[in-house]
């Protein structure tokens, strides 16, 4: 299996530009949530939307242990091909969570992939933190039993509505990573994601306008929602948060059929939050310098 090459785009972001999060049920059948992926994106597109996000496992959700592996597919397989298509098609970036097969032997990535209006496979995020949790009356999850864990933080990305930086889910609880895409550039953060409903009850947007407040970011969360199989259902909720942490557009938790949630993307908004409350320029870095090195 030959992976694509990846392509960094010189891309000049608009000052207010629309993005959306998208949110469904994704199950273990690959062509059905395909077919709505691809409905999302058209219908994303008809709205004037520049990019689209949409959630962790866009591919599939597994139903048993061995379904990963089994199903899994490289950077070139026919999921990530046709929606590189689609994109293309519709002259839209999106970015999506899938489970990538390695090129050597190994349990899959979960990975976020960022793919521009001409259908470039631009940017790969292979996710970080393995969900292994085991909550009293709560969730009993081991992701690292099924997938393998990435060792790099991606570089920032230039995108048609600003400077992105690439998260997944569970990498929501651990704030150093929004602190260094910060760092790096990011005018956005993205956290595709698949929240069980008891976590994304007690924590999901409290996090989600946590990292944006922290880091004067736009937050996309894309997210899974309702019952997958007969083991696991999502939480759902998926919202965009401003960089003062204003939840400006959310999807409904009243279904679980696929939607949208639309909102602008002001530059200038965010540099106005960034100049009136400088808070980078006040870190002590004298005092954790590799921290915020």
């Amino acid at each position: 299996m030959i992976a694509p090459p990846l392509t960094r785009l010189a891309v000049s972001p608009a000052r207010r530009a629309l993005a959306a999060v998208g949110q469904f049920c994704a199950q273990n059948d690959m062509q059905r949530n395909l077919r709505t992926c691809v409905d999302l994106i058209g219908g994303a597109a008809r709205r004037g939307v520049r990019m689209l996000f949409l959630p962790e496992a866009s591919d599939f959700v597994a139903e048993t242990r061995n379904q990963p592996a089994e199903l899994a597919q490289g950077l070139d397989g026919q999921f990530l091909r046709e929606i590189q298509q689609a994109a293309k098609d519709n002259g839209i970036w999106v970015s999506l969570g899938i489970h990538e097969q390695p090129l050597t032997t190994g349990m899959p990535f979960n990975t976020n992939a960022v793919v521009s209006d001409d259908g470039t496979l631009v940017s790969v995020y292979r996710k970080l933190h393995m969900f292994d949790v085991n909550v009293k009356d709560g969730p009993r999850l081991q992701e690292s039993a099924v997938s393998s864990r990435g060792e790099r933080v991606a570089d920032v990305v230039d995108t048609p509505v600003g400077k992105l930086g690439l998260s997944i889910c569970y990498d929501l609880r651990f704030p150093e990573i929004s602190q260094l895409l910060r760092q790096r550039g990011a005018q956005l953060l993205c956290y595709p994601s698949a929240f069980t409903e008891m976590t994304g009850a007690a924590h999901w947007e409290t996090l989600l306008r946590a990292r944006a407040v922290e880091t004067q970011t736009y937050v996309f969360a894309a997210a899974q929602i309702g019952r997958h199989n007969a083991k696991r259902s999502s939480y759902g909720d998926a919202m965009i948060v401003d960089p003062w942490g204003v939840v400006v557009a959310r999807c409904s938790r009243n279904s679980s059929e696929p939607t949208l949630a639309v909102a602008e993307v002001d530059l200038d908004y965010l540099e106005k939050v960034r100049r009136e409350m400088p808070v980078f320029d006040h870190r002590r870095t004298d005092l954790f310098p590799d921290y915020a090195a």
